[in-house]
C-alpha cells in the first residue's frame, strides 16, 4: 500500500519517527512536509494531503498536528476524504471496519510513538465491513447542505 504522511510544527517529531520506523520495514513514506519544527499551518498541509488522496497518488494518508484536531477539520472539508482521529485501539479498528477512512490523524503531542504504531497495525489489518456502511459512506459523500 502506498502511503502518504504529513505533519505541521506540532507534529513533525512523530512524523520523522515514523518514517525511520517504515523505512526500516521496507516501506517508503511520501514525505509531503512540513521539514521542520518552524511554525506553519495546518489548514495548508491537510489540503496538500486531501490532494494527493483524491488525485490517487497514494492509497492512505497519516496526518498529525499537536492534537490531531485541526488537522483533520481541515481534510475532511475536502469531498471524497475520510480523515478519522485514531485516540484509542478502538477508534483504529472501527475507522477501518465502518469508517474506512483514507486519512489516518494522530497527535504529535498527544500521542505516544509505540500507540500510533500500534493503532496504524490495527487499522491496516481490519477489513472494511461494506454492507450499510458503505450505504452510509456513500451519504456522506453525496453532501450535505
Amino acid at each position: 500500500m502506498n502511503i502518504a504522511i504529513a505533519s505541521d510544527h506540532g507534529g513533525f517529531e512523530l512524523k520523522q519517527q515514523l518514517i525511520e520506523h517504515f523505512a526500516a520495514k521496507g516501506q517508503i513514506l511520501e514525505d509531503l512536509g512540513t521539514c521542520s519544527t518552524d511554525s506553519c499551518d495546518y489548514p495548508d498541509i491537510a489540503k496538500k494531503m486531501a490532494k494527493n488522496i483524491l488525485n490517487h497518488q497514494n492509497e492512505l494518508g497519516i496526518l498529525i498536528c499537536g492534537t490531531g484536531i485541526g488537522i483533520s477539520i481541515a481534510a475532511n472539508r475536502f469531498k471524497g476524504i475520510r480523515a478519522a482521529v485514531l485516540y484509542d485501539d478502538f477508534t483504529a479498528e472501527m475507522t477501518k471496519k465502518h469508517n474506512n477512512a483514507n486519512v489516518l490523524v494522530f497527535g504529535g503531542r498527544t500521542m505516544k510513538f509505540e500507540d500510533v504504531i500500534r493503532r496504524i497495525e490495527i487499522f491496516n489489518n481490519t477489513e472494511f465491513e461494506g454492507g450499510r456502511h458503505a450505504t452510509r459512506i456513500a451519504k456522506i459523500e453525496e453532501g450535505v447542505e
